[in-house]
Parts: structure tokens; sequence; C-alpha cells
């Protein structure tokens, strides 16, 4: 998840840098940094979180397999 976030931080750098070489508008980087924004919180919210998701995965497969 670390990794995922880190990730997602270099992608808001390279927004910035495709806006100052005028690869993009700034529309289109407001539209990819709310989305970036809302990924960052999911990611740290189950970084600060994690047994938390890890029992919602838990429960959610073994629901699958009663199921099936």
């Amino acid at each position: 998840m670390t990794d995922s976030d880190a990730e997602n931080s270099e992608t808001q750098a390279w927004l910035e840098f495709a806006l100052k070489c005028e690869y993009i508008n700034q529309r289109t980087i407001d539209d990819f940094k709310t989305d970036s924004e809302e990924v960052s919180k999911l990611l740290n919210y189950m970084i600060k979180k994690p047994n938390k998701i890890w029992l919602n995965l838990i429960y959610c497969q073994l629901k699958l397999i009663t199921e099936n």
C-alpha cells in the first residue's frame, strides 16, 4: 500500500510537469488531481487500518466460497 501511495504521489508530480510543458490543460489536471487525491485518501485509510481491510477481504472470500 505504501508503494502504491508513493506511485500516486509521483503521478501528481508528473501531472504538474505535463501542465508546465503544456501537454495537458488545467481542467484535465484538475480532474486527474481530484481522482488522485481520492486514491490517496483510500490508500492512507488502508495503511492506517490494515486489520479492518483484511478482515473485510477474508469475510468476502468466505462468503463467496460458501455461496458456491
